[in-house]
């Protein structure tokens, strides 16, 4: 059995120093994330950033499986990339521009990246912007 390769996709999101990508195949609407069902991920909170994009879309995606990938970073920041990764696959699965409209108004960091980084540690202190004290008595 081979896999037609025009009916699979392929999708990345990233915040911060996570990266995800989504594989879309055709299926019955099962959702893996690093190869955990989306209903077993936790933390809780995580999982419900996740589902924003799955609940917003509605059924019109349940033909079809969702396996992401997703490494680095904090435990958010791979739900928030997970999510963007999604919310894209969604949008070039069903060529909606009525879809990619409801995801920009809820939440633009949905489709387009987040650029924050964190800021470079500098010298004479122990972070990037905290000095060691000082006094003069």
């Amino acid at each position: 059995m081979s896999i037609d390769r025009k009916r699979v996709l392929l999708t990345s999101g990233k915040r911060k120093t996570s990266i995800a990508r989504a594989t879309v195949k055709p299926g019955e609407g099962r959702v893996e994330i690093n190869k955990i069902p989306i209903e077993a991920y936790l933390p809780e909170m995580a999982r419900k950033k996740i589902m924003e994009p799955l609940l917003l879309a509605g059924d019109s995606w349940k033909k079809s499986d969702i396996e992401v990938d997703v490494r680095g970073g904090g435990f958010m920041a791979q739900a928030e990339a997970a999510r963007m990764s999604i919310a894209r696959a969604i949008v070039k699965l069903l060529k909606s521009s009525e879809i990619e409209e409801v995801y920009r108004k809820h939440d633009r960091a949905m489709l387009s990246g987040d650029p924050r980084r964190k800021e470079p540690k500098k010298f004479g202190g122990p972070g990037a912007r905290r000095r060691k004290q000082k006094s003069y008595r």
